[in-house]
């Protein structure tokens, strides 16, 4: 009897041990839990860090019907969640120094081994944020969905097109308006003729149903799409050093499949995007020829106004690993 005592009393303990290393995190994001960015980064994350840390961490994840998408920084930030799931430009206002990642290539590698995610990591901390992970979201990011085609040069010329502060340069140099509104939003903006045009990644048009209220998708694509993925400071200090751990290999897991995995999505969203009726359209070779000049100024220009010697620091860390001119 006390072997067969002494051995529930082990099993009990083991059980109450591994409740008690248990942690759930609570994370907050920009996008609907339908939609692409959430189910093909947010979702995956979630999936490797529960199989990285053995079941020990799990994400329980809010979208932005809790928190609107451009105010969900303080919150995790003051420590009501735990995890952000965004775009930094969301957060510009704040700083803006996370959204330069979308002038600075994709490779998962070369940012890493090239100290730039340390650089942005070590510029969040200061605003007690720990980034996580930044994946992106295909080789290239962006393209312009249009309700008429583009004709003449400037190609944007005279019409107002949604995009958050990174696009404004690029939009105004092609001789559009840019209007500051979220992708939840675009739909009906589009539809009521608040805007012309929306500059959006490559994946997502479909899901937010554009193809009924703007005809065009315009070539050529530019840039990257950054999300990023960051952590309350103090709950990511209070993590064991084995929590940590598993938290670095899912966030390095994810930025090495994710580019592959959305170049994939891409293809296949303007497939589909065409079968539902929508038609290409294209800037002038002039102008297109100067698409990627354009954007990757335009972003770090946006950086430089506010943060001129960090967005400087950080040009010089993405230029020394060849990802950015």
């Amino acid at each position: 009897m006390k072997r067969i005592a002494s051995g529930v009393a082990a099993l009990v303990l083991c059980l109450f041990g591994a409740q008690a290393q248990a942690s759930e995190l609570r994370m907050i994001g920009g996008f609907p839990e339908s939609f692409v960015f959430t189910t093909q980064i947010a979702q995956p994350f979630m999936e490797l860090i529960a199989e990285e840390s053995g079941g020990e961490l799990t994400i329980n994840f809010t979208g932005p019907d809790a928190v609107p998408t451009f105010e969900q920084f303080e919150p995790v930030q003051s420590g009501v969640f735990d995890l952000l799931f965004t775009h930094p430009a969301y957060h510009a206002g704040t700083t803006p120094i996370g959204l330069a990642i979308d002038a600075i290539g994709a490779d998962p590698g070369k940012r890493r081994e090239g100290g730039i995610i340390d650089f942005i990591d070590n510029h969040y901390r200061e605003l007690g944020m720990k980034l996580v992970a930044a994946p992106a979201t295909g080789s290239k990011g962006f393209r312009y969905f249009l309700k008429e085609p583009v004709s003449g040069e400037p190609g944007l010329d005279g019409r107002k097109i949604r995009g958050t502060v990174s696009y404004h340069p690029m939009i105004e140099a092609l001789g559009g308006t840019g209007v500051v509104i979220p992708g939840g939003e675009v739909y009906s903006a589009l539809q009521t003729g608040v805007v012309d045009g929306a500059a959006w990644g490559l994946t997502g048009a479909k899901d937010f149903k554009w193809y009924e209220v703007a005809d065009y998708m315009a070539d050529p694509v530019f840039g990257q799409v950054g999300v990023m993925i960051f952590m309350n400071l103090d709950a990511w200090n209070a993590m064991s050093d084995e929590h940590k751990a598993a938290v670095d290999r899912a966030a390095i897991r994810l930025e090495n499949d994710s580019i592959a995995r959305f170049d994939e999505l891409a293809a296949n969203e303007k497939e589909e995007l065409l079968g539902l009726g929508m038609k290409m359209t294209a800037f002038s070779y002039g102008e297109g020829a100067q698409f990627e000049q354009l954007w990757s100024n335009g972003v770090w220009s946006i950086a430089a106004k506010t943060a001129p010697e960090a967005s400087a620091q950080l040009r010089d860390l993405a230029r020394q690993a060849g990802l950015s001119d």
